[in-house]
């Protein structure tokens, strides 16, 4: 299979977008009309969550499951470096499908890219892209993450990780 899968470059373009590497709850963005950047927080919508859409509900549904499946084979470390880029290629398509599906109002979708980057650090970790840290660590970031998007957007039946740690 090519590394470059459509669903692939668009989750990479999204990140590269969102500027490729982030603080853990404050992301620079770009502002494509004004052409400057702005930072985009994890906050509530006047003490409300923000709502989705089914396109978003649907990508987050499928990286918390992909999470789930693998949880116990990475506490247990019987998840190697094949299952890892697997899983790092499989929330990637996932983003992508978000990005490209999505759409919210644009105070949400800048909560939402938020996440995303919070998403895409985690998936650096997977992928064995950033030296010392381990694979497992940037799971258990996706994992937190989904616990700051369920923290902040509205998404009937949404069922938390326990990861553990």
């Amino acid at each position: 299979m090519n590394a470059y899968t459509p669903a692939r470059l668009l989750a990479i373009g999204a990140f590269a977008l969102l500027g490729g590497v982030f603080a853990p709850a404050t992301v620079m963005a770009a502002d494509t009309h004004q052409h400057d950047t702005h930072t985009a927080v994890l906050k509530l919508n006047q003490g409300a969550k923000w709502q989705t859409d089914e396109a978003l509900r649907t990508g987050m549904e499928s990286i918390r499951n992909a999470l789930a499946q693998a949880l116990p084979d990475v506490h247990s470390g019987k998840f190697d470096t094949t299952r890892y880029q697997t899983l790092a290629q499989s929330i990637e398509a996932q983003v992508g499908y978000v990005v490209q599906n999505c759409k919210l109002q644009p105070e949400a979708d800048d909560v939402l890219h938020a996440i995303i980057g919070e998403i895409g650090q985690g998936v650096d970790v997977i992928a064995g892209h950033k030296s010392g840290a381990e694979r497992e660590q940037g799971v258990v970031l996706v994992a937190r993450t989904l616990d700051d998007y369920a923290a902040h957007f509205e998404h009937p039946g949404w069922k938390g990780l326990k990861t553990e740690h």
